[in-house]
């Protein structure tokens, strides 16, 4: 084995010797703790799987860890990709060694799933990137977070395990900064505002979210009004840049649309029918801001506005505020 190797199986394997104050809590609990780059639902799969160990014996996540326990977790290594390359367009923003930073185009899912086998973002960073098989997992090599098929911007994808395990930590943390751009249907009463609301799945409609009472996650949207807006009819819209504070599915979107405020060109959360000719929600990750996996470095990306969504505020003229 070679020292590369060497250091990767090591990597891979993580042992934990409590002292003698330690104790008492549920095992998963206890690794989340001390692992923050893996959820907690990873670290249940690997004690479910026999990856986690106590004293050389395999466990139950609802072991309680004890003073004096020996605990050793290991990772396997992520499985390889099968995944086919695909020539498509790729907007770049940034890349070296350890990080690809691109522009998503509308339209394009980040990763296999039902119904979308190829086409997707993956397939074209696995054509731009070939060593970037089996980080992070066969389906989604290299991916750290995800944007909805049809929102548009910023997405960072890491190039190898160090990079990923990175990033993650970084996002779980909440430490990097993700600011949208998005047009609401509507003039929000107020310059800015924080919605903090939990989400889960809809109660009838299992393909959407929405905001629950009990049983939800937490979710936190911030946003700041940047221009008013109105189309010819006279009809009001409110342009706003949002710092999404948590990342839930769906968050900005279910936000505003739980306000009375849906975006603009959705769906799914607003009308079906929709007052402005936009075949999609308008939603752009406009920057990201996180701190580099390798250098330490804090950079920011930034992606513009695509066509779509500038002609629609061409076509708008600043609302007339009177008192």
């Amino acid at each position: 084995m070679t020292e590369a190797a060497r250091e990767r199986a090591r990597e891979c394997t993580r042992e934990f010797a409590l002292s003698a104050g330690a104790g008492g809590e549920r095992i998963d609990k206890f690794l989340a703790q001390a692992l923050p780059e893996f959820s907690r639902a990873a670290l249940q799969r690997l004690i479910e799987e026999g990856e986690v160990t106590v004293g050389g014996e395999t466990v139950r996540v609802a072991y309680k860890v004890r003073k004096g326990d020996a605990i050793v977790v290991r990772v396997p290594a992520p499985k390889p990709s099968y995944l086919e390359p695909e020539a498509l367009p790729l907007d770049v923003l940034y890349e070296d060694g350890d990080i690809l930073v691109v522009n998503k185009a509308p339209g394009v899912v980040v990763h296999p799933g039902a119904g979308n086998p190829s086409g997707t973002l993956v397939n074209a960073v696995l054509a731009h990137c070939p060593d970037l098989r089996g980080v992070g997992g066969e389906l989604r090599p290299g991916i750290v977070h995800r944007l909805d098929k049809d929102t548009s911007g910023v997405l960072v994808i890491a190039k190898h395990d160090q990079a990923i395990r990175a990033l993650q930590r970084q996002f779980k943390r909440r430490e990097v900064s993700k600011v949208y751009a998005a047009l609401a249907l509507g003039a929000l009463p107020q310059d800015e505002g924080l919605i903090d609301a939990p989400l889960g799945r809809h109660s009838v409609h299992r393909r959407k979210m929405a905001v629950v009472g009990t049983g939800g996650k937490p979710a936190r949207t911030r946003w700041r009004v940047t221009a008013r807006l109105e189309d010819a009819g006279g009809r009001a819209y409110t342009l706003a840049d949002v710092d999404l504070l948590t990342g839930r599915t769906h968050q900005i979107r279910v936000h505003f649309a739980w306000l009375g405020y849906p975006l603009a060109g959705d769906t799914v959360y607003g009308p079906a029918r929709q007052p402005l000719d936009l075949p999609r929600q308008f939603l752009h990750a406009r920057d990201l801001t996180l701190v580099h996996p390798a250098t330490g470095e804090t950079l920011t990306f930034s992606a513009p506005l695509p066509d779509d969504l500038a002609r629609v505020l061409e076509r708008l003229h600043p609302a007339v505020l009177t008192s």
